[in-house]
């Protein structure tokens, strides 16, 4: 079981949480482009009362961010009331988690990516369940300890060219899981929340 004050501190995360964080948050020299037209999108940070993450490895046919590992979530619909509703029906398509089964405590700040999108971590305790992998998008669901990813010495600052410029990202690996980019960015803005 999570002990009651790091339970206490992640239902409190929304309400004390920081500024918005951004892909370009560690490379300052990268302008942020002003014409920049960011699209909506919502992912779910899924803890069960034991301290266990639900993350995936994204399917390597995908064109997009093939084989990385991500939240369950994905770009906001027409037909979502909102982005918790968006992150909820993203989980129950990737991973099958029922909505029933989620508490939703509520919404962190905002992340831009620098692929154009801004991302809502909306943040839920859930009971426990037989994650089912979307077979299309997600080619594993996986868990961490929530202990691992709320303890900012498990990060650290990577770099590599994209696009012709250097740029840093956080990593916060476990095991055979490489965690990277906008996923443990958001994870580390959390981290930095709760503790």
């Amino acid at each position: 079981m999570l002990p009651d004050t790091v339970l206490s501190a992640l239902r409190a995360a929304p309400i004390v949480a920081g500024r918005p964080s951004s892909d370009y948050d560690l490379n300052k020299n990268v302008p942020l482009p002003p014409d920049r037209i960011l699209r909506p999108a919502a992912v779910l940070i899924a803890f069960t009362a034991d301290g266990t993450l639900y993350l995936t490895k994204r399917s390597s046919r995908l064109r997009h961010h093939p084989g990385q590992i991500a939240f369950p979530g994905g770009k906001v619909d027409a037909g979502d009331r909102d982005v918790t509703e968006a992150a909820l029906r993203e989980a129950e398509e990737e991973i099958g988690l029922p909505r029933a089964e989620v508490d939703v405590i509520g919404c962190l700040p905002a992340h831009e990516t620098v692929t154009g999108f801004t991302v809502t971590p909306v943040l839920a305790q859930i009971a426990d369940f037989h994650p089912r992998a979307e077979e299309g998008e997600v080619s594993e669901v996986f868990t961490v300890p929530l202990s691992h990813v709320l303890d900012p010495a498990n990060y650290a600052i990577e770099g590599r060219r994209w696009r012709q410029t250097r740029r840093h990202y956080y990593v916060v690996p476990y095991g055979p899981y490489y965690i990277w980019g906008a996923t443990a960015r958001i994870l580390r803005a959390l981290a930095d929340t709760v503790s």
